[in-house]
C-alpha cells in the first residue's frame, strides 16, 4: 500500500504560481516578516545586558533609562512591522484568491451540461466559497508566518548558543519530544481536515437541495424525516471538528508542559552553578538567566505557532486539492471553432446525428432532417423521445456522438461557441430568473440595451401591462428564481428577452406546457411575433399550439416516425401524430 504524503508539494507549488503576478506584495510581506523575526529575539539579549551592566555591575540609572527607551522603541517598531506583515500578506492573499476564484468560476461555466447533471449544486458552492476561504489563510496567516517563525527560531537558537552553549543544550532537552509530538499532531490534523472537508460538502449539498425543494418537503410532510437526516449529517460534521479540537486539546498543553520543563532545566542549571560561587559571581548570572527565560518563551511560541500555522497550511492544501480537481477537469465543451462568417439565415441540417448521455445508450439515433431558412418546424413525441436533446445539441450544451449538424454548409463545431449562441435564442419551459429587477432579468445586465428598448419589446410581446401593474414596474424585484411571479409571467419575460436579442434562430422548448389559458393566449401572441420571419424550432406538448408550423417532425425513441404539416399528418388515420392528437383532445 502506497504511503500517503503528509504534505502535497505539487499543490503547494501550484498555489505559489498564483503569487507570481504580485511579486511586490510578496517582497513587502517577506521584508516585514524577516525584520520582525530578527528584531524580537534581540530584546532578551538587550534586557540581559541591561541587568548585568547597569544593575549588577554598577547602578547607572541614566544608562538604564536610555536602554529602556531603546527597548520601548524596539517594541514600537515591532508593532509597526506586525501591522505591515498582516496588511501586505492579507492583501496578497485576497488578490491570489480573487484570481483563483475567477479562474474556477470561468472553468465551471465552461463545463458541459453533463457535469451539472452529476454534480450537486451544494458541492460546487462549497468549492467556490468555503474551500477558497480556507486557501486564503495559506497566504494571509499560514505560509508567511511559518517562514517568519522558522527565521525567528534559527536566530533565537543562534543567540542562545552564542551566549552559553552548555545552558542552551540543557534547556533544549525537551525539543526532540516536541518534534515527535508535532509530527503526530500534523498527521492527526490532516486526517481531521479531510473528514471536515467531506462533511462540509455533505452538509452544504443537503441544505441546498432541501431549501430548493422545500415545497416538496412540506407537501409530503417530510419535515421530521428530513430533520432526522439533517441531524445525522450535522452530527458527523460536528465530529469532524471535534477530532481537530481533540488533537489541539492534547498538543497545546503538551507544548506548555515542555516549555515549563525547559524553564525547570534552566533553574536546575542555575542551582548547580550557584554551588561554590561567590555572591558577585552569582549576581553576574542574573542577566543571563533572565535572557534565557525570555528566549525560552520566545522559542516555544514559534514552535507552537508553527504547528498551528502548519495546520492552516495543510487545511488549505486539502481544500486547494479539491479546487484544482475542478480546474484540471477536461469536461468543458471544446471551443475550437474559427468560422465566424457562417450564414445563420441558411438552412439547418442534421446529418445522421446520434447522441448518448451514457455510453451506447443512444437517446437519438441516425437523425437526419433539414430546416429551411425562415421555416417553423415543430418536434412532437412522448416523453423521452429526444425532443429536448435536439435543442441541447443545437446550442452545444452537449456534443453529439456521431454525424454532423450544419448551418448552411458549416458544421456547428467549427463555429465559435460565443458566435453560435449569439445567433440562437432558447425559451425554455422552466424559466430561470435571477434575484434582481425585471429590467436586469430581461437584459441580463447588458447596459447597451436601454429601458426604452425593453419597454418597446414588452409591448410587442404583449407583456407591458402586467409589468407596468407591478410595484416599481420594470424595477420590480422578482425574488429568488422569480418565485413571486406566476409561471406564465416568467415565461413572458423570457419571450421579451429573446425578442430583444433578435436571434437568427429561435428555439421554443415546451414554452406553453405549464401555464394557464389566459397566459397561453398571451404567449401564443408572443410566439407568433417572435417566429415571424426567422427560423424557428418549436418543441410542443400541446399540439394545438403547432398547427401553423410549416413542418412537424414526430419522434419516438430518438428516431423519426413521420414528417409533414399538421394537415397532412392529421389526415392519415393510422399516423402516429394522429394518435397523439386524438389522445390529447380526448382527455
Amino acid at each position: 500500500m502506497k504511503k500517503k504524503k503528509l504534505f502535497n508539494y505539487s499543490i503547494f507549488r501550484r498555489l505559489i504560481d498564483y503569487a507570481k503576478p504580485y511579486k511586490s506584495l510578496v517582497f513587502l510581506s517577506f521584508i516585514s516578516t524577516i525584520s520582525l523575526s530578527l528584531l524580537s529575539p534581540l530584546r532578551p539579549a538587550i534586557i540581559g545586558y541591561m541587568v548585568d551592566s547597569f544593575i549588577v555591575k554598577e547602578h547607572n540609572n541614566t544608562a538604564l533609562l536610555n536602554w529602556s527607551l531603546i527597548v520601548a522603541a524596539i517594541l514600537v517598531v515591532e508593532g509597526i512591522l506586525f501591522f505591515s506583515r498582516a496588511y501586505w500578506s492579507n492583501l496578497l492573499a485576497q488578490n491570489i484568491i480573487k484570481d483563483i476564484r475567477t479562474r474556477l468560476f470561468q472553468k465551471i461555466t465552461s463545463f458541459k451540461m453533463r457535469y451539472f447533471d452529476k454534480t450537486p449544486v451544494g458541492a460546487l458552492v462549497t468549492r467556490v466559497v468555503s474551500d477558497l476561504e480556507a486557501v486564503t489563510d495559506v497566504f494571509s496567516s499560514g505560509l508567511i508566518e511559518i517562514i517568519g517563525n522558522l527565521i525567528s527560531l534559527t536566530f533565537i537558537l543562534t543567540l542562545m548558543f552564542f551566549a552559553n552553549w552548555q545552558l542552551s543544550l540543557m534547556t533544549l532537552i525537551p525539543i526532540p519530544i516536541l518534534l515527535i509530538t508535532t509530527r503526530l499532531f500534523a498527521r492527526a490534523m490532516k486526517n481531521s481536515f479531510k473528514m471536515e472537508r467531506k462533511q462540509v460538502t455533505r452538509l452544504n449539498t443537503f441544505v441546498q437541495e432541501r431549501i430548493n425543494g422545500m415545497g416538496l418537503v412540506q407537501i409530503f410532510n417530510r419535515q421530521q424525516k428530513e430533520a432526522l437526516q439533517f441531524k445525522e449529517i450535522n452530527k458527523k460534521h460536528r465530529q469532524a471538528h471535534l477530532n481537530a479540537v481533540w488533537a489541539n486539546s492534547i498538543f497545546f498543553p503538551a507544548v506548555e508542559l515542555l516549555s515549563s520543563l525547559s524553564i525547570a532545566f534552566l533553574l536546575i542549571w542555575g542551582a548547580l552553578m550557584v554551588e561554590g560561587k561567590t555572591n558577585h559571581d552569582i549576581k553576574l548570572m542574573y542577566g543571563q538567566i533572565i535572557a534565557f527565560t525570555l528566549w525560552i518563551y520566545q522559542l516555544y511560541r514559534p514552535i507552537r505557532m508553527l504547528a498551528d500555522k502548519f495546520n492552516i497550511l495543510q487545511r488549505g492544501m486539502v481544500r486547494a486539492e479539491r479546487i484544482f480537481e475542478i480546474i484540471n477537469l477536461e469536461n468543458n465543451i471544446q471551443d475550437n471553432g474559427t468560422v465566424k462568417n457562417a450564414n445563420f439565415d441558411d438552412k439547418i441540417s442534421f446529418d445522421n446525428v446520434s447522441f448518448a448521455y451514457k455510453d451506447s445508450d443512444y437517446v437519438i439515433k441516425n437523425l437526419s432532417f433539414s430546416i429551411k431558412a425562415g421555416e417553423m418546424v415543430a418536434f412532437v413525441g412522448a416523453t423521452g423521445a429526444g425532443k429536448t436533446t435536439i435543442v441541447n445539441l443545437m446550442a452545444r450544451f452537449y456534443d453529439y456522438t456521431h454525424g454532423e449538424i450544419l448551418i448552411g454548409q458549416t458544421p456547428i463545431k467549427k463555429i465559435p461557441l460565443k458566435h453560435l449562441r449569439r445567433n440562437i435564442s432558447i425559451v425554455l419551459q422552466d424559466v430561470f430568473l435571477f434575484s434582481d429587477s425585471i429590467h436586469n432579468n430581461i437584459t441580463l445586465g447588458n447596459k447597451s440595451i436601454s429601458r426604452e428598448k425593453v419597454i418597446e419589446a414588452s409591448k410587442a410581446v404583449g407583456a407591458f401591462e402586467f409589468i407596468n401593474s407591478l410595484p416599481g414596474g420594470f424595477d420590480f424585484k422578482v425574488g429568488e428564481r422569480g418565485t413571486v411571479l406566476s409561471v406564465g409571467q416568467r415565461q413572458l419575460l423570457s419571450f421579451i428577452r429573446a425578442y430583444l436579442y433578435n436571434p437568427h434562430i429561435l428555439i421554443l422548448d415546451e414554452a406553453t406546457s405549464s401555464i394557464d389559458s389566459e397566459s397561453e393566449i398571451l404567449i401564443q401572441h408572443a410566439t407568433a411575433k417572435l417566429t415571424k420571419g426567422r427560423t424557428s424550432i418549436v418543441i410542443a406538448h400541446r399540439l394545438s399550439t403547432i398547427k401553423s408550423a410549416d413542418k412537424i417532425i414526430v419522434l419516438e425513441h430518438g428516431e423519426i416516425k413521420e414528417i409533414g404539416s399538421h394537415k397532412e399528418l392529421i389526415q392519415k388515420e393510422r399516423s402516429y401524430y394522429r394518435k397523439l392528437y386524438d389522445k390529447q383532445f380526448a382527455l
